[in-house]
């Protein structure tokens, strides 16, 4: 069974293999303790190496080979795109929020928001971007949340659904995610790309460093 909780301890999703910190929402199943990921990576697809195979009567429920999957090619950039690198950051989970876009050190952009989330910062980054920035456009984002939705078109579920996820609950954050798939899709030349966080990438260090100033930011 399934359960989302906060993290007591640090650990590594085991789908994005990015930290797990103390506090981060994470999904889990109750027969394997070690198998964790992110909330917003487990929420529209099945952990990996979970699934089982029905039990038949008599005989001991088997255990299913999951086969490795290859990863999936990132989204098409479109011609002439320009790349802006996209990243939120929050002082707890809730608490003070910054998010930060940036295609370059002297083209950037950053706020915040009390209280908020880290997943709240993420997608509003990628909001405040799309909705700034004209032309043919890649989004860059270490969250696999905002990448995937678009990569594999999550929202188009959402919105066949009424704003309902696969476990036919509401999706969260409607409030930035509806704005957000609005303009990617009246707007047809956006590409979202993933980027791992914190691995010395300069453009995704300095979006880090500007949400995080954003969200110590007193009004």
């Amino acid at each position: 069974m399934r359960r989302t909780v906060l993290a007591k301890f640090p650990g590594h999703c085991i789908r994005c293999q990015e930290p797990i910190r103390a506090g981060d929402e994470i999904v889990g199943d109750r027969g394997r303790a070690s198998a964790w990921v992110h909330a917003a990576c487990g929420t529209e697809l099945a952990l990996p190496g979970l699934t089982t195979q029905p039990a038949t009567s008599g005989t001991p429920r088997a255990k299913s080979a999951t086969k490795a999957r290859a990863p999936k090619a990132p989204m098409a950039a479109p011609d002439g795109a320009t790349f802006v690198y996209t990243d939120g950051a929050c002082s707890g989970n809730p608490g003070p929020g910054g998010w930060a876009w940036a295609i370059d050190r002297d083209r950037f952009a950053s706020g915040s928001e009390r209280p908020s989330t880290n997943q709240r910062m993420e997608f509003r980054a990628a909001l405040e971007a799309v909705t700034a920035i004209s032309g043919p456009l890649v989004v860059v984002s270490d969250s696999t949340y905002v990448v995937n939705c678009f990569r594999d078109r999550w929202w188009d579920g959402w919105l066949k659904r009424d704003w309902t996820n696969s476990q036919k609950k509401p999706v969260a954050n409607r409030d930035l995610w509806e704005p957000l798939v609005r303009a990617v899709t009246e707007r047809g030349d956006v590409a979202f790309h993933w980027v791992k966080g914190h691995s010395g990438n300069e453009m995704n260090d300095l979006v880090d460093q500007l949400a995080v100033a954003a969200s110590l930011t007193r009004d």
